[in-house]
């Protein structure tokens, strides 16, 4: 029987590559992000190449109120849902000391409440139908700070730890939780990635990130190489050789 999966954020980069990924593997999809236009449109594409069904929603995850009707909606429309993955989300550059936290205070709304406020209504689902997969797309940068992003990178580790504690409280419910960690993936959120190395398409980033949902993976990080291997030397490096190397990536922006 196929399962259900709803995505947010999925107008566009890794939302949309997902959409399409689960759509060819037989998902059904209940697609949600603010532009309902662009979902249409990919929703008629997709519904060309696959047999799966699709539903989509106009969600702007600021508007943290209505998400549990959006979700408890687009529930009834798909039958259920099995999946849910938190993948909304916004970049934002700003040095310290600029006396303006308008970028910052977006940043957190809405890649962290907006994301807690999605997971939190569908775990309500998901306890009362008795199973469910909960997954948030956070970043490699939850493990290393950013320069000029350190709103971005503080969102993405609050986002780790806050799935983290959900495993650990839902273990027993039948509920699992996957945080995803990409790396440097090309989207229209970074426009300048390809400034950066290790970069991959969304599309191939979209291949593996279901691949480690469906084996119920915890924390996997998305390409695994070489980003596992930056992290672990990340994590013992040097404060003076880490302000060195941050500061050379810095100056790609």
């Amino acid at each position: 029987m196929p399962k259900n999966v709803v995505i947010t954020g999925a107008s566009s980069g890794i939302g949309e590559a997902l959409a399409e990924r689960f759509a060819s593997q037989g998902y059904n999809l209940g697609l949600a992000a603010r532009s309902v236009d662009k979902l249409d449109l990919l929703a008629e594409k997709l519904l060309q190449q696959y047999s799966v069904r699709i539903e989509t929603v106009s969600l702007d995850v600021n508007d943290d109120a209505r998400i549990p009707a959006v979700l408890d909606d687009l529930a009834k429309r798909l039958g259920s849902i099995d999946i849910l993955v938190a993948n909304a989300g916004i970049a934002g550059s700003r040095r310290s000391g600029t006396n303006d936290l308008s970028v910052d205070k977006a940043v957190f709304q809405t890649n962290l409440i907006g994301a807690i406020a999605t997971l939190d209504a569908a775990t309500n689902i998901f306890l009362a139908q008795g199973h469910g997969h909960l997954v948030g797309i956070s970043s490699v940068s939850a493990f290393t700070p950013i320069p000029k992003s350190a709103a971005y990178s503080a969102s993405k580790a609050a986002l780790t730890n806050y799935m983290n504690a959900m495993r650990l409280e839902l273990a027993g419910n039948n509920i699992k939780v996957t945080v995803i960690h990409p790396g440097f993936i090309n989207t229209h959120l970074a426009p300048k990635m390809d400034k950066y190395p290790f970069v991959i398409n969304a599309d191939v980033a979209a291949k593996q990130m279901v691949h480690a949902i469906e084996r119920k993976q915890t924390n996997p990080i998305i390409p695994a190489l070489p980003w596992k291997g930056v992290k672990a030397l990340l994590q013992i490096m040097p404060d003076s050789l880490m302000t060195l190397v941050m500061k050379n990536l810095v100056s790609k922006k």
